[in-house]
């Protein structure tokens, strides 16, 4: 595998006469397979709420997901189980994909009783996965339905920086609606994974399966995105650096100079990452002229090779007497979708607030702005939000969550 590094402007052109100029640099980053690449081996733990909300349909369908994503599996590739209540425990330590009927047993026989312990889960999760971490694509499914009431939100989010730091994904599932939207997202967000929303349990298995997808497509893991500014070139203050595709994250910064060092997790074959960077240039003198370097670190679980770079990407534009625009309407999309998500973000200070004016508008900007991104699906979600609020109604735990995942991804291609 390679690292394929696409950098492009919002306009490559500057205008000479300018004292400065605020430019969108857009960076595609994935991973590219080369000649005779083998699979890479996969180590899984599925970490599973068996609280006693669970019970029923719920946790049935759960199992079924659960055994259909472990028959996916290779024999060379590693599972583990970790389920939770108020307490955790875990069921199928780290190990080799062999005895799948031993495997399906073990989950067939769950039962849900207690409270929720969200910490607890992730904890014994890492731990399991940290065991076949070493050359493999390493991942956690998070699945709960509820609030972490037996254990600590602020724990969950200093575990999942751990798993970032060891180069471990965790992505979460929410099932029905009282789990906690800010806490499974700032999960995936920090542990570079993704939100899933289980909103029936006839979907369990559908969600499970994206999840699985996207799993095999990761080609490089533990990513590194360095960013080299020239001399007169420098990053906006607020937010400057955002992830726009596959979902929307902000990415909080800190410059050392005129480097910048950005965790981006694994690297996929398909979908490629989109960040988008804001960044303000001084005036340049009529040619053509480097304002950035990019390059990737990464490490290469097939080869067994850590710390790779990839080659350097030179960014350029070009200073002009007689300034021509030259818009890159990809870049403009990329600037939409970043809209979309603040927009949405602004919507929820607002309500919370109590300027329920203010979130309407809000919300309906976001819609529109959907709209134009070609997201009909996400639109309609944005709108019906804001078009009940403007009837004086509430909003449900079920309309807050699918208003912020519309805003976060696009609900249609």
């Amino acid at each position: 595998m390679k690292v394929q590094i696409i950098p492009t402007l919002s306009d490559r052109n500057i205008d000479a006469q300018a004292r400065s100029s605020q430019r969108q640099l857009a960076l595609a980053i994935s991973a590219v397979k080369t000649e005779q690449e083998r699979d890479l081996t996969l180590n899984l733990c599925l970490v599973l709420d068996i609280s006693g909300s669970m019970a029923g349909k719920p946790l049935e369908t759960v199992k079924q997901a659960a055994i259909a994503i472990i028959k996916e599996l290779h024999p060379g590739d590693h599972i583990s189980l970790v389920v939770f209540n108020h307490q955790a425990t875990t069921i199928i330590h780290n190990q080799l994909v062999q005895n799948i009927s031993e495997i399906e047993e073990k989950i067939h026989n769950l039962v849900a009783d207690g409270g929720t312990a969200l910490d607890e889960g992730m904890k014994l999760g890492i731990k399991e996965v940290a065991r076949g971490r070493r050359n493999t694509v390493s991942q956690i499914f998070l699945l709960t339905d509820g609030e972490n009431e037996h254990g600590n939100n602020q724990r969950c989010l200093k575990l999942a920086k751990l798993a970032s730091e060891s180069s471990i994904t965790i992505n979460t599932l929410g099932f029905g609606e009282n789990w906690n939207q800010d806490v499974l997202e700032t999960i995936a967000d920090s542990a570079k994974g993704t939100l899933a929303y289980i909103d029936k349990p006839e979907t369990a298995i559908q969600e499970f399966k994206k999840l699985f997808v996207r799993l095999q497509s990761v080609g490089l893991t533990n990513g590194r995105l360095n960013i080299e500014l020239m001399p007169g070139v420098r990053l906006a203050e607020f937010k400057p650096i955002a992830q726009v595709f596959p979902e929307t994250v902000e990415l909080p910064v800190t410059p050392e100079g005129n480097f910048i060092g950005l965790p981006l997790g694994d690297l996929m074959t398909n979908p490629e990452k989109v960040i988008l960077v804001n960044l303000y240039i001084n005036q340049l003198p009529p040619e053509q002229h480097s304002i950035a370097t990019i390059q990737v670190t990464y490490d290469d679980p097939a080869l067994g090779k850590n710390n790779l770079n990839s080659l350097p990407i030179h960014v350029y534009v070009e200073a002009q007497t007689n300034y021509q625009s030259q818009v890159n309407e990809q870049v403009q999309k990329s600037i939409l979708t970043l809209a979309k998500y603040r927009q949405t973000k602004i919507a929820e200070v607002k309500l919370l607030q109590g300027d329920r004016q203010g979130a309407v508008a809000m919300l309906q900007n976001a819609a529109n702005t959907a709209l134009r991104l070609g997201d009909k699906s996400g639109a309609t979600v944005l709108q019906n939000s804001a078009t009940k609020l403007q009837k004086g109604a509430e909003l449900s735990q079920e309309e807050k969550k699918k208003t912020r995942l519309a805003s976060k991804t696009m609900l249609q291609d």
